[in-house]
């Protein structure tokens, strides 16, 4: 009988977080590409301050490898730097909300 271990694949970051621009009352989406697929313990945080889902925060992940987080309907308050954890692995990024001149 001969059995065939292998060791479990590290976690890798493929694509991190992007820099995003936005006005006031838009969307902000940022994305975070993990490899391999089904990562668990995934954490997006705005300035140190954890997110949930809810009906402005939207957190999705497709095929177990794209995680997603869209900041609906910003403010100015809202920008800072967006963070994505996986376990050990982390990307952050800027989020800047910008106001419309009158």
């Amino acid at each position: 009988l001969l059995l065939l271990c292998r060791a479990e694949e590290a976690a890798v970051i493929v694509s991190g977080l992007r820099s995003t621009d936005v006005f006031v009352g838009e969307s902000a989406t940022f994305t975070c590409e993990l490899s391999p697929p089904g990562v668990r313990n995934v954490q997006w945080w705005l300035d140190g301050t954890p997110l949930h889902n809810n009906l402005v925060t939207e957190i999705s992940q497709q095929d177990g490898r794209i995680h997603t987080l869209t900041l609906n309907d910003v403010a100015c308050h809202d920008s800072g730097t967006v963070t994505f954890r996986a376990g050990s692995l982390i990307s952050s990024a800027k989020l800047l909300v910008k106001g419309i001149a009158l």
